[in-house]
């Protein structure tokens, strides 16, 4: 961040607005102040049909303390923590909060659903762990406490954001709820011929779809299922539920499984959904999944069928394309006289073909296979979004370490011919992690109508404050605006409290509300008696509660 910049050179720079991404789109065609028609997305903001500005603000400073800061004239709500009631059923908010979406009830903007996923629980629930082995107890709480909360929302008459816990549709989903599988893996030997699933986990980020469900991704399954003694290849999947049918529930094979972090859902040329992936962690690649079928408005959630059978990519940034990720790709290189292991791949030929039999198998082992096909190792591509003004691909590649990748980067992906269906592209780092920028290790995006990028940070609680890090301080809440003269510049907006990071940025759709999951604050601590962090610091409680929070002060121009 430019410490010296004034407010007026700020709202200059926030003020441009659409006007100026036409001019900055660089042959992506003129804009006129609204999502076009060509750039459908699945995203709560893209049918927008006025320019809006998701708020002036004053940048604030890199922060120390044990407290969530937001600008000037800004306030925030706590609206559910960790072990909060959250229905008359005496169901619990769970812990490690991570993505949100809201979901307008009878299309107002101050009541509605909000789906949250639980990443993983820590200390604050569990306790000590002796030796790295749960106990029963612990192994029963880590799955009830991870998954998704659905819980309802509503803003009062003095303007404070509360949660109805005496609503009809919230609810709990976890490690114990079953799952009807989809796609190519849905009975397959590698499933162990299963066509449900017990249970989801590990939730990280997710998407909305066209049809008003939410896709959630299951991402660090290994150690919860492995303590569970559930089958490891039923997690790891791409989830949907509908926020208000409690009876839908679906993990869909076709997207493969992998550390998944989120979805970001477009529509190509023809009208086939697409959906892009990051796998999340170092040297994994980046996907997307076009749909055989075309999404039709009329047909609402049966549009969901188009999830289960399409073809999956994998993206090589050496030659800008899209490959494909397929039983007969994956056999083409195998028999190939002259193979020799990709960087990633261990075992030999024959282990390998023994491996893979079928797209099931495929899609199962997914980081393998995309590897053997040419996928792009990457540096922990996280959270991708697609421009609702120009139809380009945000992701974010947190960092990578093992190859000196310690701040990460943006990645801007331009489809050929600005079609989502493509299967050539070319792409550039919009933004660089480090002291220049005033940000390290980007992850969650949101955008705004205005085209201004909202980012959190993800630096490893361990390396707060410390080494090349120090700049930083706590993990933050930046806004990049994607055109005019400060494109790529990254304003700070708000500050996480000790040892947490900000995620699952999600607006309402008038924009007056940001709701925001404040995750794992006090994650180092060892000695309950001794939190490293206490927030949300409510009287009387000496633990910290990771939970979302509604961030209001926003002024539309």
């Amino acid at each position: 961040m430019n410490k010296n910049m004034d407010r007026k050179t700020f709202l200059s720079f926030l003020g441009t607005g659409a006007a100026a991404l036409a001019a900055a789109s660089a042959g992506l065609g003129a804009l006129d102040g609204k999502a076009s028609a060509m750039s459908s997305t699945a995203d709560h903001l893209f049918g927008f049909k006025t320019n809006k500005v998701s708020g002036y603000f004053e940048p604030i400073q890199p922060s120390k303390e044990d407290t969530l800061l937001v600008p000037k004239n800004f306030k925030y709500d706590v609206v559910a923590v960790f072990d909060d009631v959250i229905n008359t059923a005496g169901e619990k908010f769970g812990q490690g909060a991570d993505y949100n979406a809201f979901f307008p009830i009878n299309g107002s903007n101050t009541r509605g659903l909000l789906v949250t996923n639980h990443e993983y629980t820590n200390i604050f629930l569990l306790g000590p762990v002796a030796d790295d082995k749960m106990t029963a107890e612990q192994i029963k709480q880590n799955l009830y406490y991870q998954g998704m909360s659905v819980i309802e929302v509503f803003r009062d008459e003095k303007g404070t954001w509360k949660m109805d816990t005496s609503s009809k549709y919230a609810r709990r989903i976890n490690g114990t709820t079953k799952f009807d599988i989809t796609g190519p893996a849905k009975g397959s030997a590698a499933l162990g011929n299963a066509t449900t699933a017990v249970g989801t986990f590990a939730n990280c980020s997710g998407g909305v779809t066209f049809w008003n469900t939410v896709l959630s991704c299951e991402e660090n399954f290994t150690e919860t299922a492995v303590s569970a003694k559930l089958p490891e290849t039923h997690y790891g999947w791409v989830v949907e539920i509908d926020p208000f049918d409690q009876s839908y529930r679906k993990k869909h094979t076709a997207l493969g499984r992998f550390n998944h972090e989120n979805t970001a859902m477009g529509i190509a040329a023809d009208g086939r959904v697409v959906v892009y992936m990051g796998d999340d962690k170092k040297d994994a690649c980046v996907y997307k999944f076009i749909s055989k079928g075309k999404f039709d408005k009329l047909k609402g959630r049966s549009n969901s069928s188009l999830l289960e059978e399409g073809t999956l990519y994998v993206a090589n940034l050496k030659s800008g394309k899209w490959l494909p990720v397929t039983i007969e790709e994956v056999k083409k290189v195998l028999s190939n006289e002259k193979y020799k292991n990709p960087y990633g791949i261990s075992g030999t030929k024959e282990d390998l073909l023994k491996k893979f039999k079928s797209q099931g198998d495929v899609v199962t082992f997914c980081h393998e296979a995309a590897l053997l096909v040419g996928g792009t190792p990457t540096d922990r591509p996280e959270d991708i979004e697609i421009s609702p003004f120009d139809n380009t691909v945000f992701i974010c590649h947190t960092n990578n370490d093992i190859h000196g990748n310690i701040h990460g980067h943006i990645t801007r992906i331009f489809e050929s011919g600005n079609d989502l269906g493509s299967l050539e592209f070319d792409f550039e780092i919009f933004a660089a992690g480090g002291r220049q920028s005033g940000f390290s290790s980007p992850d969650n995006l949101a955008f705004d109508s205005n085209g201004n990028l909202w980012v959190v940070t993800d630096i490893s609680s361990s390396s707060h404050n410390k080494g090349v890090y120090k700049p930083f301080m706590n993990n933050g809440l930046f806004v990049i605006p994607t055109s005019g003269e400060a494109k790529g510049t990254a304003l700070q907006f708000a500050s996480g409290p000790i040892e947490s990071e900000l995620t699952g940025p999600f607006f309402t759709p008038d924009e007056q509300t940001l709701f925001l999951s404040v995750q794992h604050p006090g994650e180092m601590t060892t000695d309950l008696s001794k939190p490293t962090s206490t927030w949300p610091h409510r009287s009387g409680d000496k633990k910290a509660r990771c939970g979302v929070v509604a961030i209001t002060g926003f002024k539309l121009g």
